[in-house]
């Protein structure tokens, strides 16, 4: 994990300047913000994309971010564990459905130009800020699988491709649940009989990260992988041996997002934040990066198919959070081999 700071870049400062313990200690603590101009945020995102959004933060407001990084479920099981003495004030990233998961922990809220945010996006009590949409895609290495082999979730149930399918643990990664969830959706099957199929095509085997499944597919050590749409085209632009197909049963839209933690130490920043992250100009800088905005008035890169173009599934956000826990006990009892279809 992670951890971004002012004091810690301002330590590194003195003592390459040769400060003394004693004065490098005063100078710190006469250097360092007040409470009331810092933020902390916990982030599953990326360093690409937290990043520039959190430097633009900064230079506006005047305001210090400490950034903690992790996967969403590892942070929100942090944030959780901190319930009575709250370190974060921010959740940024991670599907609305996995945050919803832990409504106890945080507080609602309505950012600002709520009226700009698309319907199909919004919370209607308020508790999760969304920031992009991310449809869910299959990819597969074009070296080793033909255009056209794969055109759906049916596909990776084939026995050809049985054990060569990369998947991401669910209970780490928010992104990898959500695709397991619209993958049994998607097949319109009894909800225990997707799972069960589909762990066993995997063959026991689980990533630890979503990150992976890219590196997996394009070094060939998996032929197919299951991922998000914003991730697979950055990776394709960069060269990697990948192609991207959109399910032809059907994806899902889930909005990642935020939220603003209960009791934050200083929840008015970060309600400025919350603000900040679905502003124009963010979410328009977002939109250059293959990330779809969830604001009306900010178009996504003509090379992105419409939504229109898409078959989506009736993806259920509360029915999803609330079986989350049975969901991933599900899915860890039939990877582990205790039946097979």
């Amino acid at each position: 994990m992670e951890k971004r700071g002012y004091l810690g870049i301002l330590t590194a400062v003195l003592l390459l300047t040769g400060c003394t313990a004693g004065g490098g200690e005063a100078q710190e603590a006469s250097l360092a913000p007040a409470e009331e101009q810092r933020l902390v945020v916990y982030t599953s995102h990326k360093e690409e994309v937290w990043q520039p959004i959190v430097r633009e933060f900064e230079e506006r407001t005047g305001i210090w971010v400490d950034v903690v990084t992790g996967g969403t479920n590892e942070l929100l099981e942090r944030i959780d564990e901190e319930s009575e003495h709250p370190a974060a004030d921010v959740m940024f990233g991670g599907g609305v459905d996995s945050l919803a998961v832990y409504a106890d922990c945080f507080e609602p809220y309505q950012c600002s130009e709520w009226e700009k945010i698309g319907a199909q996006y919004r919370s209607e009590d308020g508790l999760w800020t969304p920031f992009s949409s991310l449809p869910v895609v299959l990819i597969y290495n074009i070296k080793l699988l033909p255009q056209g082999r794969v055109t759906g979730w049916s596909d990776l149930l084939d026995d050809s491709l049985r054990g060569r399918v990369a998947f991401a643990d669910p209970a780490v990664s928010g992104s990898s649940f959500t695709s397991l969830v619209t993958m049994a959706c998607a097949m319109g099957e009894d909800m225990e009989a997707a799972i069960r199929e589909f762990a066993y095509s995997l063959e026991g085997n689980e990533l630890s990260g979503s990150g992976d499944v890219l590196t997996a597919v394009n070094n060939g050590s998996f032929w197919v992988g299951v991922t998000l749409e914003e991730t697979a085209l950055k990776r394709q632009e960069a060269g990697d041996s990948i192609n991207l197909v959109y399910p032809e049963e059907g994806t899902s839209l889930v909005p990642d997002g935020s939220a603003l933690v209960k009791g934050a130490p200083h929840g008015d920043n970060a309600r400025l934040f919350l603000d900040f992250t679905v502003s124009y100009d963010v979410q328009e800088m977002m939109a250059g990066q293959y990330r779809r905005s969830v604001r009306d008035d900010v178009a996504c890169l003509p090379q992105l198919p419409a939504l229109e173009e898409l078959a989506l599934v009736d993806y259920d956000i509360p029915w999803a959070s609330q079986n989350h826990n049975a969901v991933l006990m599900t899915w860890a009892f039939y990877l582990n081999g205790e039946e097979e279809p």
